[in-house]
């Protein structure tokens, strides 16, 4: 079977161009794995980019890269007109049996509708359901986007759903919906996870995810500041990309300063995913408390390295931490339910889990989570033919 599958290239997100291959999304990349372990596809990842970048003509066994520039009017402000022509020249040398849009928070979705192609999309994010949350202002970009949402989903064959949330947000505009969750990456399942820090190193938290007021990195941090007023001694170090221009990153970046002088709080900052690793295995626990979550790979990705888990009980957080030891959630206004469970969990010497990395395996391989896919594809494609 011959896939299209339509992903932004991060090097363009990021304008990282210099960079000499691709990166996707945490989610693309995560079915890219397990696609690669799939003889019996052919798949063509298609993407645009403002500025010239490294292409390499293949960037997995079976798997395929094409880029092309699309000039500054292709983009959202011609409703992606010209990624939608890019891309559709791109398929028609192609000729894919189906094509794949990773997404509808840029040009992914509405260029796999348009394609002219049987085609399927996946929802990373709501964005209509972010653009309520956050109240955004008229013709903002997530406002844009979450008009193109709702233009989008009827129009494709059908929607898979990364969460039974995200199915209930988008089932009344699909045709068809399927639920199937994001895969761990391979890199956080290849290596057994480490044993974890010293018993008599001070503990570690992480929180990883971009800085927002949707992830609510400021929330967590005076949570910290009130855990280390009590007298608990740890470290949460916060890892993501942030936007100095905004008000609440640029809030964030003040405070955290003022946090990694007194001892109880550090930024790194954007990890490549071997330094992320490192950094979850130099950790006994993980929390990450947003607001809406339609997944949440950085839960999946850290049960994974046998992480103690505490969390929000909302979106697709619910579906991941189901039955897996060393996960406590909390309502997503619940910051004193959080910060006590945190300070038990510190006095009780901040134990890891033991079992998580195992569940995470069985529930959430790439190859297990490629071949559901698969089923999907051959489904939509029958479909067509009847």
């Amino acid at each position: 079977m011959r896939i299209a599958f339509i992903t932004p290239d991060d090097r363009d997100s990021f304008r990282h161009y210099a960079d000499p291959r691709p990166y996707f999304s945490t989610g693309a990349m995560g079915l890219l794995d397990g696609l690669a372990l799939l003889p019996e596809c052919e798949v063509h990842v298609v993407c645009c980019v403002r500025q010239p970048v490294a292409v390499p003509k293949k960037i997995g066994p079976n798997i395929f890269y094409h880029a092309d520039i699309v000039p500054k009017w292709g983009w959202i402000r011609s409703a992606y007109l010209g990624c939608i022509h890019s891309i559709r020249q791109q398929l028609r040398r192609i000729q894919p049996d189906i094509v794949h849009g990773q997404g509808t928070e840029s040009y992914a979705g509405i260029c796999a509708v348009f394609s002219g192609f049987p085609n399927v999309l996946t929802i990373q994010g709501n964005m209509r359901l972010i653009a309520k949350l956050n109240n955004e202002r008229m013709f903002s970009y997530n406002w844009l986007m979450a008009r193109l949402e709702a233009f989008t989903l009827p129009r494709t064959d059908g929607v898979v759903c990364i969460s039974h949330y995200t199915r209930r947000a988008v089932e009344k505009l699909a045709r068809r919906t399927w639920v199937v969750p994001h895969a761990v990456r391979l890199p956080f399942l290849d290596q057994r996870p480490a044993a974890g820090p010293p018993a008599d190193a001070r503990p570690i938290l992480l929180n990883v995810g971009v800085v927002s007021a949707r992830k609510r990195q400021l929330e967590m941090l005076g949570l910290a500041r009130n855990l280390w007023r009590r007298g608990f001694r740890f470290e949460l170090r916060f890892i993501g990309t942030v936007q100095p221009h905004t008000p609440y990153d640029a809030e964030f970046l003040r405070q955290i300063t003022q946090a990694q002088a007194d001892g109880y709080a550090r930024y790194l900052g954007w990890l490549e995913t071997k330094e992320l690793i490192a950094a979850l295995d130099d950790a006994a626990g993980i929390v990450h408390f947003p607001a809406e979550e339609a997944f949440g790979m950085v839960v999946s990705e850290a049960l994974a390295r046998n992480l103690k888990f505490f969390g929000a009980a909302v979106g697709g957080i619910n579906d991941i931490a189901s039955g897996v030891e060393g996960v406590e959630l909390f309502p997503a206004d619940g910051w004193a339910a959080l910060e006590n469970g945190i300070a038990r969990w510190l006095e009780s010497g901040s134990p890891r889990p033991a079992s998580a990395a195992k569940t995470m395996s069985q529930r959430y391989h790439p190859e297990a989570i490629a071949r559901r896919h698969l089923e999907i594809y051959r489904e939509v494609l029958a479909n067509h033919r009847r």
